[in-house]
């Protein structure tokens, strides 16, 4: 069996490293001393990288593309017209492509916004993270409670569809405090919002230095009365961290956790392709940004490996049961050429356990159990270690 790779749709990830200042809990690949002079080289080096990558798209255009970082903001409309100018001139955007672009308060002007819309981005995603004031000196933010406010009125004024990112569990916080940036939340986005608790990560600040953040109890007593407002409010969680209204989950996110294939262009960038062959590989670019240049520059491939066979179905599993619905049981065999039967005896043995919902010859899914104990359920999947 073999992946027909002419049906799985392909996306695009473009990573822009910089940020006016990181923050104490990010993990990501991001970096300080941003400098409008790189845009220009910059931007010639992501469309480079992307014609470098061509030949792995097989002919698909792309359904969806996110400018993440880092802070892709800090760059201007103009460049940003110039990427998306390049990467329709080699793939041929159409009409109906999601473009995303994330943005941080701080870096939120009206005409800003209103030349990004110009430029082609069609969403936006704000890195809100809180309405409250404490709540964002402790997490280190460079933009103030009335910045965020603004730039979600912004958004609304120029987008009709767009993501508000909040944290909860933060250091001091109540349950009262959360909720309350919730609502905030809730009454401000465009119908998506991604919330999700603070977790301290390895090589952060915080993971140096930990802040006072609220015990276990109370961390679930946010989690299980935030659930509550989102869904009196219309929002259904769609995804592990991710609720929206009807019509507004994003359709770039959706690729991913469906198993779909994506490029990844930029510093640190990683990709999900399926080959010609049926081969699944993951790829990835260096991480600082001096060095992507020189790489792009002397035409030096993303780096790419092959997912090992065994591995593929803790793989897609792995994305799929993040989605609330689960995916059509089918899309599993499309996806990774890997035969369903093989997976069964998991399968089975996890809907016995009240794990996954029963039917799973149609579709898998977790159960409101399983779902909420998730990290279980995946690692049922996992091949055991040698």
């Amino acid at each position: 069996m073999r992946a027909d790779v002419s049906q799985i749709p392909l996306a695009l990830y473009i990573h822009i490293p910089w940020c006016e200042r990181k923050c104490p809990y990010c993990d990501f690949n991001s970096h300080e001393n941003f400098d409008p002079a790189f845009e220009a080289p910059y931007i010639d080096a992501l469309l480079a990288d992307l014609a470098s990558q061509r030949h792995w798209g097989n002919g698909r255009s792309l359904c969806s593309i996110f400018i993440g970082g880092g802070t892709p903001s800090l760059f201007s409309a103009h460049s940003i017209a110039a990427l998306l100018d390049g990467i329709d001139h080699l793939y041929g955007l159409g009409d109906n492509v999601e473009i995303t672009l994330e943005s941080n308060p701080g870096s939120a002007e009206a005409e800003r916004y209103h030349g990004y819309r110009m430029a082609g981005v069609n969403r936006l995603s704000i890195g809100v993270q809180s309405f409250n004031k404490h709540q964002l000196t402790a997490l280190g933010r460079v933009h103030n409670a009335a910045q965020a406010r603004l730039a979600c009125d912004l958004a609304a004024r120029h987008f009709d569809r767009f993501n508000i990112d909040l944290m909860h569990g933060l250091p001091d916080q109540t349950q009262q405090l959360a909720l309350a940036d919730l609502n905030e939340g809730i009454d401000r986005c465009g119908g998506h919002l991604s919330w999700y608790q603070l977790t301290i990560e390895p090589n952060t600040v915080f993971w140096s230095r930990p802040p006072d953040i609220p015990i276990e109890d109370t961390l679930a007593d946010i989690q299980d009365a935030g659930e509550q407002v989102l869904n009196s409010a219309g929002f259904e969680q769609y995804e592990v961290s991710a609720w929206c209204r009807a019509e507004q989950a994003s359709l770039h996110n959706l690729n991913y956790w469906q198993f779909g294939d994506y490029l990844g262009i930029g510093a640190g960038a990683h990709g999900k392709i399926t080959t010609a062959k049926g081969e699944v590989i993951r790829t990835q670019r260096t991480r600082l940004p001096k060095d992507y240049l020189s790489s792009v520059a002397n035409r030096r491939e993303a780096s790419a490996t092959e997912i090992k066979p065994e591995h593929l179905s803790g793989e897609f599993m792995l994305n799929a049961l993040r989605l609330k619905s689960g995916v059509d049981t089918q899309l599993f065999e499309a996806r990774t050429g890997v035969s369903i039967a093989q997976l069964m005896p998991t399968v089975n043995k996890l809907v016995s356990d009240s794990l996954l919902a029963p039917n799973p010859a149609q579709r898998l899914k977790a159960t409101e159990h399983g779902f909420r104990f998730l990290n279980n359920v995946l690692a049922a999947f996992l091949p055991e270690e040698n």
